[in-house]
């Protein structure tokens, strides 16, 4: 399981991987590897905060009810064949 899921990802990943080809008229390439790129805007206001661990506490409490939810509604069916 874990080779096909390694192979699945490195397939995945090959495919959205696509080569920028330089054209013929230049000879050197040299633009392909110094591309400028543009500026980022300022923000105005920054919205994230230091520290907060909101979301990592909500996806962790989603976890353990994906997790507990089925062990709970099987539990009496294992108990009696224990």
């Amino acid at each position: 399981m874990i080779g096909l899921s390694l192979m699945l990802a490195f397939v995945i990943a090959g495919m959205t991987y696509s080569p920028q080809f330089s054209s013929p008229a230049n000879t050197t390439g040299a633009y392909t590897f110094f591309q400028t790129t543009s500026t980022p805007l300022p923000q105005e206001e920054d919205h994230s905060e230091v520290g907060s661990t909101d979301g990592i506490v909500l996806m962790g409490g989603v976890i353990a009810l994906i997790i507990i939810l089925p062990i709970m509604a099987k539990y009496k069916a294992w108990a009696k064949t224990g």
